[in-house]
């Protein structure tokens, strides 16, 4: 047998409702086949049979005998009883709407009556409906007041409705000073009747006298100030003839004794979520009060906190079996929740082996609820190609979608998304190195000083072969090229520079046959074409990358030559000694040069000369250094002078001809 168990503040807490559920829609005969072939179902504790609700379950009460449990819930609006010594469902019945609350008259499920959301409040008996009537607001609690047969009605509005069930009629209504009332209760030792308001009052009033006892102020206590908000009363709940527990709309639980108006204990849950019920330990002195998160097993005395039960999915409704360990919840959820705390108490009679299974049982997982079948949307559907089997039996309409096969789901899936093996791979391929990764690093230490990257290498191609591969590493003949510092890999080499290319290419392939090793059963599924589709373009894509490679390779040693022929030409420069440097006798100094006039300059330098004119003026005639300074070894250069005069002298002729002719 599996069930779930969890350990908080050091009490085990065990979850009987953990584990998977099969379909409503199944037939039985494929629940049978299923139940025979699967053996989670077959371990899994089922306490009660049918213990769920179509969608979800709003309020849960067991009989003053303790031998029924009656449960209601929707879709479709209904209630469950239970039979406690079978284990299993006794009845269902549907109702016209969805019950707010509901109370068992009678000590067993004889007389239930039905508070409605849409104002009605329904009787029933054995057989099943036995009448209806409507209440002139929407109500959202209903006390009993066994002595006088009053059924009393509390909702939206300040007065509470008093329903004669003896005489089959209303009485006049107790008005109250409350715009709206949230919860009424009645104790069962005295009869005094309280309700909890809006506005975060509780009124006691006597049935006897029909007035109003006495107002206690609940908001005072636990209402924000800083915010200017009142804490309404959600939850009022006698425990005895003293003492009172109150929960409000901020999370706070009130401990009273009714003849003062100061609680004797305030409990903060510290989520600022209303309280949806408190119930009484009353062996232990533990009080339980549940939101919608979570339910808190504590102190009444203290304060302090025994243990809590986190919620997976919200809680509406809590449900104690009396001096027992077990207690259950209607949930947000189909399946409805059993949890039993040994600490707290021995199991129920009608489920005492509960005590001897505790003691054997092993914690399990959570299984999510239908892990047979996927559920899916209209949009989902359309996605992945399936919207044609819609109206055949493949398909199963729920809520605002559909359950499908979980294998027909697989294969559509792969098909609509043939890559998503593809990431698959590479998160495996991830993993698998991040595994290899600490032995790589332990081995850096036996590895030798000399060529270490190439020795890492080879290793770990090594290990990737068989154990009949010669260890490169131990072999004699290849001792020095490990040990030897002249056998050390120059990687600035231009043979190594062009050789890496090809051992990366190399150790890319070693890669693969990786991957390959590591593939898995599903892609033996996949279609041929893509993977020949897919292998081509990774050929490609590697010749692309290595011929890129091999080019920038020769370029890097194409400019390296480059540079060491120019860095090796011979250079004309002489050194000489300070004693025996050349004198330079042309250079002038800077004076002199700039005192002389133009013309001195000029003449000195042999590059004019100055003549009389008959009118008295001067002339003054250059003489280009370089026609006199050419040598003879320079015809080529007087041969193109001379060519580019004529083919100017040409080309000016052909323009003047050209434009005679326009």
């Amino acid at each position: 047998m599996k069930m779930q168990v969890s350990e908080i503040d050091n009490v085990k807490i065990y979850n009987l409702s953990a584990g998977k559920s099969l379909p409503e829609w199944l037939s039985e005969r494929k629940k049978r086949a299923v139940l025979k072939k699967n053996v989670d179902f077959k371990r899994r504790i089922e306490l009660i049979q049918e213990f769920d609700m179509p969608g979800v379950s709003t309020s849960i009460r067991t009989s003053k005998d303790g031998q029924f449990i009656m449960a209601t819930g929707i879709y479709k609006p209904r209630v469950k009883c239970y039979d406690v010594n079978n284990l299993s469902l006794k009845f269902e019945r549907c109702l016209d709407s969805e019950v707010v609350t509901f109370e068992i008259l009678s000590e067993d499920y004889s007389k239930i009556v039905f508070l409605q959301c849409d104002r009605y409040v329904e009787f029933h008996v054995g057989h099943g409906r036995h009448y209806r009537l409507r209440v002139p607001h929407f109500g959202r609690d209903i006390a009993y007041h066994k002595p006088s047969c009053d059924l009393y009605v509390a909702g939206a509005s300040s007065e509470v409705y008093r329903l004669n069930l003896e005489v089959g009629q209303f009485m006049e209504p107790f008005v109250t000073k409350a715009n709206e009332i949230n919860t009424c209760a009645v104790n069962e030792e005295h009869g005094l009747l309280i309700v909890g308001t809006e506005n975060g009052h509780v009124e006691a009033w006597d049935p006897r006298t029909k007035s109003r006892e006495g107002l206690l102020d609940c908001a005072l206590h636990c209402s924000d100030i800083q915010n200017k908000t009142l804490s309404a009363v959600t939850k009022l709940k006698f425990n005895g003839a003293l003492q009172l527990g109150v929960g409000t709309s901020s999370g706070h639980v009130l401990l009273y004794d009714i003849r003062s108006s100061k609680p004797l204990l305030v409990k903060d849950h510290m989520n600022e979520i209303a309280i949806k019920n408190i119930e009484f330990h009353k062996q232990m002195n533990y009080v339980y009060s549940m939101d919608a998160c979570v339910v808190k097993v504590w102190d009444c005395n203290t304060g302090k906190q025994y243990t809590n039960i986190e919620a997976s999915v919200d809680f509406n409704d809590l449900c104690i079996i009396p001096n027992t360990g077990l207690c259950m919840m209607a949930v947000e959820d189909p399946k409805m929740q059993i949890y039993y705390i040994p600490s707290l108490g021995p199991a129920p009679k009608w489920c005492s082996f509960l005590d001897n299974l505790t003691e054997e049982l092993e914690s399990s997982a959570i299984q999510t609820v239908y892990d047979d079948y996927k559920f899916i949307t209209k949009q989902d559907l359309e996605s992945l190609g399936l919207d044609h089997l819609l109206g055949t039996n493949l398909l199963r309409a729920y809520m605002h979608g559909y359950f499908v096969d979980a294998r027909l789901y697989k294969k559509a899936k792969t098909i609509a998304d043939p890559f998503a093996f593809e990431e698959y791979k590479k998160r495996k391929i991830r993993e698998k190195i991040e595994q290899e990764r600490p032995a790589r690093l332990k081995l850096d230490d036996n590895l030798p000083k000399v060529n270490r990257d190439l020795a890492s290498r080879l290793h770990n191609t090594e290990g990737r072969k068989s154990k009949k591969t010669n260890n490169l590493l131990k072999d004699e003949r290849f001792k020095e090229l490990f040990e030897n510092p002249d056998f050390e890999v120059d990687k600035e080499a231009d043979e190594y520079r062009l050789l890496n290319p090809v051992l990366a290419r190399l150790d890319k392939k070693d890669t693969k046959i990786i991957k390959q090793a590591m593939e898995v059963e599903e892609e033996e599924n996949r279609d041929s074409d893509i993977d020949l589709y897919q292998s081509s373009e990774e050929s490609s894509d590697d010749e692309k990358t290595w011929a890129k490679e091999m080019k920038k390779q020769h370029k890097i040693i194409r400019n390296k030559k480059q540079e060491e022929v120019i860095n090796e030409e011979p250079r004309s420069e002489k050194l000489y000694e300070f004693s025996t440097a050349p004198k330079l006798t042309n250079i002038r100094s800077i004076p002199q040069v700039s005192k002389s006039s133009l013309g001195e300059r000029l003449t000195r330098e042999n590059f004019a000369s100055t003549v009389l004119g008959s009118g008295g003026n001067k002339e003054m005639k250059f003489t280009m250094r370089g026609k006199k300074n050419i040598s003879n070894n320079d015809k080529s250069m007087k041969k193109h002078y001379q060519e580019r005069k004529k083919l100017v002298r040409k080309t000016g002729f052909l323009m003047k001809k050209r434009l005679r002719k326009d």
